[in-house]
């Protein structure tokens, strides 16, 4: 028990750090998700039948591939052809484009369950499209939506541990140094373990909340 509390001392503040950096690359994958992936919903359902198929070949491929070949295309992949990122750069871009395809069909799941009445309605009191869509329709889809939404931003933060593989310091990232350095690998992935649950936890209750509101 001793060694374990030892253990404990010596691997939480490094933890900690990569917990920060867990939290902070779900965060903005989320909030690049959803700057993709609302225009992409809303081109996906209103949008002329050409851009309809672009985005609907993004979603095949981002929803169709496993997460980890999508960061290693990204992060070992485009340098080949010119384009280099930072290993932080290539995780949020890999997890943003990743989550933007999933929040583009739950925002046209959503867009599609309000009834065509309202669109005609807005239409005939003299609104065009666009201002139709943005003032009566993605009100309403954006309520239809939290639920699953809560679900993705919760996915998120276990999606995140695939980024240790390049290199990215997140808690799996310090759990893999921590691993090797005290070859305690076992006890430190179960803490790991806790780590995320706790941090699942915060956020179920955290959108629970705000769904209720």
């Amino acid at each position: 028990m001793e060694e374990f509390l030892e253990l404990l001392r010596n691997v939480v503040p490094n933890l900690l750090q990569g917990t920060v950096i867990t939290l902070q690359l779900a965060g903005v994958s989320l909030a690049l998700g959803v700057a993709i992936g609302l225009p992409a919903g809303i081109g996906r359902v209103y949008g002329p039948r050409w851009l309809q198929r672009a985005i609907g070949v993004y979603i095949t491929v981002f929803q169709g591939t496993p997460l980890l070949i999508q960061l290693f295309l990204i992060y070992y992949g485009l340098p080949d052809v010119g384009i280099t990122f930072s290993r932080m750069a290539a995780a949020y871009l890999t997890l943003g484009l990743n989550s933007g395809a999933y929040q583009a069909e739950y925002l046209r799941g959503a867009l599609q369950s309000v009834g065509e009445g309202q669109m005609t309605a807005a239409r005939a009191i003299g609104m065009s499209k666009p201002q139709a869509i943005r003032s009566i329709i993605l009100p309403q889809a954006l309520r239809l939506v939290l639920p699953t939404w809560s679900n993705e931003a919760i996915a998120m933060l276990k999606y995140t541990a695939v980024v240790f593989l390049i290199a990215v310091p997140d808690l799996m990232g310090q759990a893999k140094i921590m691993a090797a350095k005290y070859f305690a690998p076992i006890a430190i992935y179960m803490i790991v373990a806790v780590f995320y649950l706790v941090l699942v936890g915060i956020a179920y209750l955290i959108l629970r909340q705000v769904e209720r509101r």
